[in-house]
């Protein structure tokens, strides 16, 4: 089971109160765990990713064993620790201002 930690807005958009445990099937991926995601929660379809090109929304961010895996390739294998359910997968909302 992968575990994954919503933002706070998001998880109000998909009344989850906490982090959630996904069943993800194949190579454990960043697109494996956003596709299992909206799988189960349909009303994330878009708020994630793009609808069109799939890519990451700009003001979201996804981390790991406290590395920021939002550059990585949607394909790369997640690290080990997050496979095993050791560390979840973060999606985090990016922080900007002036």
């Amino acid at each position: 089971m992968i575990r994954v930690v919503l933002p706070a807005h998001l998880r109000t958009l998909a009344r989850i109160d906490n982090e959630v445990a996904l069943e993800v099937k194949g190579q454990p991926t960043q697109r494996a765990v956003l596709d299992a995601l909206e799988l189960r929660y349909p009303i994330l379809t878009g708020t994630i990713r793009d609808h069109v090109t799939q890519k990451r929304r700009p003001f979201l961010r996804f981390f790991a064993c406290e590395e920021d895996l939002s550059l990585e390739s949607p394909d790369a294998p997640l690290p080990k620790a997050v496979v095993l359910g050791k560390e979840p997968f973060l999606i985090i909302g990016s922080v900007a201002g002036g």
